[in-house]
């Protein structure tokens, strides 16, 4: 269930029509393996126009932007966090094992709590929590891949 920062947050992204992808436990629950989390992953597209709309979102949300500069997150590899946990809202202009533009190509669209949004297809999200490798994402890959029978996608480049 989503907080109403969470939904605020999503909400000011879809409203300034950010190219982005929740990923991390509301995914996993969206494709039907719910587990707790501490916060809420928002995997933003790092480029020019979006980056405009990321902080033109979070100025609608209200978020303390300190030294966010639009070049932090046109950058890969961006971490940008509001609040703490256990209500934390993580924004990432990158996530470990995919591209975005491949990744948003397979997304499917879900409606969580009344909020159209886009999550990784079951294969790149299994794909980005293996490439992690923290024993925590292992444990949801396997998870994952045993609830649906899937297996990570192979990436284009290979």
């Amino acid at each position: 269930m989503l907080n109403e920062d969470y939904k605020d947050m999503l909400h000011a992204l879809v409203d300034e029509k950010v190219r982005f992808l929740l990923i991390g436990a509301y995914a996993l629950a969206a494709h039907g393996y719910p587990r707790a989390t501490m916060d809420i992953d928002i995997w933003v597209m790092p480029s020019p126009d979006n980056a405009d709309a990321v902080l033109l979102a979070l100025r609608r949300f209200g978020a303390p932007l300190h030294n966010l500069t639009k070049a932090d997150l046109e950058a890969e590899g961006t971490v940008f966090q509001i609040g703490v946990a256990p209500l934390r809202i993580d924004i990432l202009t990158a996530a470990s094992g995919l591209n975005f533009e491949e990744a948003e190509l397979r997304a499917i669209t879900v409606d969580i709590e009344g909020i159209i949004v886009r999550i990784p297809s079951v294969a790149d999200l299994i794909r980005n929590k293996r490439a992690s490798g923290r024993t925590k994402d292992i444990a949801d890959a396997e998870a994952l891949e045993e609830l649906t029978g899937s297996e990570p996608s192979v990436p284009s480049d290979v």
